[in-house]
């Protein structure tokens, strides 16, 4: 029997003195949190809740949203993290598909909520930061106790996080306690000397995605570290944040890390109480990696995971040295592999990353599918989904990525892009990520995407999307020709579309199907 909450339990008796969440100058111990936690698992079991009940939080990086998810695992409950920028319809599918009976939000949230209250199985709707109508403040919901643990299967699930949706109505991912727990196990050793109780996280990440929940929150908590949470990415904040309170492990998404380089004032910050600093949700353009050391002392370490893998599954470890331009090696306890459409093993080049110019990527690369103690349980309630994602072989239960990479002999691995990302012009395969890279070694490119979009004569064609440089002043057929002149002659983009942003979600990937939808095309 198992229960994720027990990894918080144990901190609590190693290192209850600790502080444990750190928010706006106001700090809370792991005792102290604890009892918090168990205030929250008494108010649900007060109230006729527990095992197998859905409790969705819909909050930004705030504390309640560690006490509600860990007081909610603590009863025996099943978290439903919920993206505090969506609206009404949105959260509407995700609570009368997870059948929540319990939902946390900000004040400001609460209407969207009870806009669809009564299409849900909600019962209570608790609020963070003031009244609103319809909804019990936080502070009058607990009720004060130290409940047991609940037992809890391995197998039980413990969060049911949802897809991002951009190809359809999102769907549940049900990860359980052993899911999490060998995933949160094996991200906190994956650096020197592991997660120590006197290291301190920048939590920007937000909470609600598997990232930040199990690489940064998860991993602080459950080795006595310090868990800083930011309600919302702002670079300056958060490097002032990390220079105040010398804070040692910072996990970001590739937009973090360009925004910092980006700033007025990059070169002044000083990052040098970082011992680690990780980039995942997407990979980071070479460039902003090497922008980013020679302005810093921390080196950025890669990794690759997904929603439906808890996440990692593979990390440039510190420990087993680092291969810029590769998503790192298979970590422990996981077995990953890249396979053609026969489920056959690709064999991997000699050593990556390879000239992407000068091969053949039909002859090397494949889907990259992965196996192991923290791939899902499978899709909530969605049979034909779950046999879409796995293949059963060599008695294995294989899932599919939905991404197209290759390994080499040292057993690092590369991804190339997405499945669905890829664009098809004139019978040639062009991945969007290869043209990305080389516009973000443009001086005047500040941030860039590429996407296909619907061409008469070759079915898709190849779109650029940059948003300059302050000072930049780079022409539409400037951009073309530096990338005629780098890139083979069908992969240049041929339109260039400058804009003041991208669209991205909240961990920081760009909304390709929103690019695309300005082109009457789809995702």
């Amino acid at each position: 029997m198992t229960n994720l909450v027990t990894n918080v339990a144990d901190a609590v008796a190693d290192h209850g003195d600790n502080t444990a969440i750190s928010f706006r100058g106001s700090e809370t111990n792991y005792e102290e949190f604890w009892g918090q936690t168990g205030a929250f698992a008494n108010a649900l079991e007060e109230r006729g809740l527990g095992e197998d009940d859905r409790v969705a939080l819909y909050l930004p990086n705030v504390p309640p949203f560690l006490i509600a998810f860990h007081g909610t695992l603590r009863a025996g409950g099943v978290v439903v993290p919920m993206n505090p920028q969506y609206k009404a319809r949105e959260i509407g599918h995700l609570l009368g598909d997870s059948e929540a009976k319990v939902v946390v939000a900000l004040a400001d949230l609460v209407p969207f909520v009870s806009e669809v209250k009564d299409e849900t199985d909600v019962e209570h709707v608790v609020s963070i930061g003031g009244d609103a109508e319809g909804a019990t403040p936080l502070e009058e919901f607990l009720e004060p106790g130290d409940p047991d643990i609940a037992d809890r299967d391995d197998d039980d699930v413990a969060v049911q996080p949802y897809t991002s949706g951009t190809t359809g109505q999102p769907k549940g991912v049900q990860l359980t306690h052993s899911n999490l727990a060998s995933n949160a196990n094996s991200a906190s050793k994956l650096i020197p000397d592991g997660i120590r109780p006197d290291d301190k996280q920048l939590g920007v990440l937000p909470l609600f995605h598997i990232y930040g929940m199990t690489v940064v929150m998860n991993t602080a908590l459950f080795n006595g570290a310090a868990f800083y949470p930011m309600a919302s990415w702002d670079a300056q904040d958060a490097v002032s944040l990390i220079e105040d309170e010398e804070l040692t492990i910072m996990h970001g998404v590739p937009a973090m890390y360009n925004d910092v380089i980006n700033q007025p004032d990059a070169e002044e910050f000083d990052l040098s109480s970082v011992r680690l600093c990780g980039v995942g949700g997407s990979g980071i353009p070479v460039e902003v990696l090497r922008r980013f050391e020679e302005l810093y002392e921390p080196k950025v370490y890669e990794g690759y995971g997904l929603t439906e893998t808890s996440p990692i599954t593979h990390f440039n470890s510190p420990l087993d040295g680092r291969r810029v331009g590769s998503v790192g090696k298979t970590v422990p306890d996981v077995d990953s592999k890249v396979v053609d459409e026969d489920f056959e093993e690709v064999p991997p080049v000699e050593e990556g990353p390879i000239d992407e110019e000068n091969a053949d990527l039909r002859d090397i690369t494949g889907g990259i599918v992965v196996a192991g103690p923290n791939v899902m349980k499978g899709y909530y309630r969605l049979p034909e989904a779950n046999e879409e994602a796995f293949t059963e072989e060599g008695g294995r239960r294989w899932f599919h990525t939905g991404d197209i990479g290759y390994q080499d002999e040292d057993g690092f691995f590369y991804v190339v892009d997405r499945e669905k990302h890829m664009i098809v012009t004139g019978g040639y395969n062009v991945y969007p990520r290869e043209v990305e890279e080389l516009l973000f070694e443009h001086e005047d490119v500040a941030d860039a995407a590429v996407a296909g979009i619907p061409d008469d004569r070759r079915g898709e064609t190849v779109k650029a999307f940059v948003v300059r440089t302050p000072d930049g002043d780079v022409t539409e057929e400037e951009i073309k020709e530096y990338c005629l002149t780098n890139l083979a002659e069908y992969k240049h983009p041929r339109e260039v579309e400058f804009v003041e942003e991208l669209p991205r979600t909240t961990t920081g990937k760009v909304q390709k199907f929103k690019l695309r939808e300005q082109e009457g095309g789809d995702e």
